[in-house]
């Protein structure tokens, strides 16, 4: 192993209470109701634009300007709602201090994903990709294969780390190992149903995973 890529949202920052809450203050100016933040973490996972397709009544005809008005008021969030995962720090320096490349690799979009990673965890990451628009989203492997390029490791080489489904699809697919996080937004259930076959309960567990990779 000498690269471990990193989903963001329910992986490395807690960011469920802010995307629900700007995900509402969207859906409320154009007269829809709010979500609960149990749905929201159902709706999690695959970008901003599920996200506010799923969060839409059937049938909605102004999806784009709902999913606009998201983007504009997350992308300039504070994210006070926000908070890191305990020990995640932890495990991320001393990966790094092993010399273990580390990135970002999600679907949330590339200026919130470079926000948020900048002010939680500033000069951890190698590397930070989201939704830029240049590379389809994930389970598609295409920005992870472009990480691993990036930061000149083979797939081979590198481990995925994330609690969706999306991020074990995006591992096999990527032909890199994987471990889920089942601190993050999906059951252990669900990611088993994807695939699935790594689990760790807490970072310091990921970290006694990872060493044996």
């Amino acid at each position: 192993m000498r690269a471990v890529f990193f989903d963001l949202d329910g992986t490395i920052l807690d960011t469920l209470p802010d995307i629900a809450f700007s995900l509402n203050e969207a859906l409320s100016a154009y007269g829809y109701p709010a979500c609960t933040l149990a749905q929201v973490r159902t709706f999690v996972g695959d970008g901003a634009a599920k996200l506010v397709q799923r969060a839409l009544p059937a049938g909605a005809e102004n999806a784009d300007a709902v999913y606009a008005e998201f983007c504009k008021i997350y992308g300039a969030s504070s994210h006070a709602r926000t908070q890191p995962y305990g020990g995640m720090r932890e495990l991320l320096e001393g990966l790094k201090g092993r010399g273990v490349k580390l990135a970002v690799v999600t679907n949330k979009p590339q200026g919130a994903a470079r926000t948020s990673v900048a002010k939680f965890y500033p000069g951890i990451f190698d590397y930070v990709g989201g939704d830029s628009g240049n590379f389809p989203c994930k389970p598609d492997p295409a920005l992870a294969r472009y990480c691993a390029l990036t930061l000149r490791v083979a797939v081979g080489e590198c481990v995925f780390v994330g609690d969706g489904e999306a991020d074990v699809l995006t591992a096999k697919n990527a032909g890199m190992g994987c471990v889920s996080a089942l601190w993050g937004y999906r059951t252990r259930g669900q990611l088993a149903a994807a695939g699935a076959n790594a689990f760790a309960s807490s970072p310091e567990e990921l970290g006694k995973i990872l060493a044996n990779f």
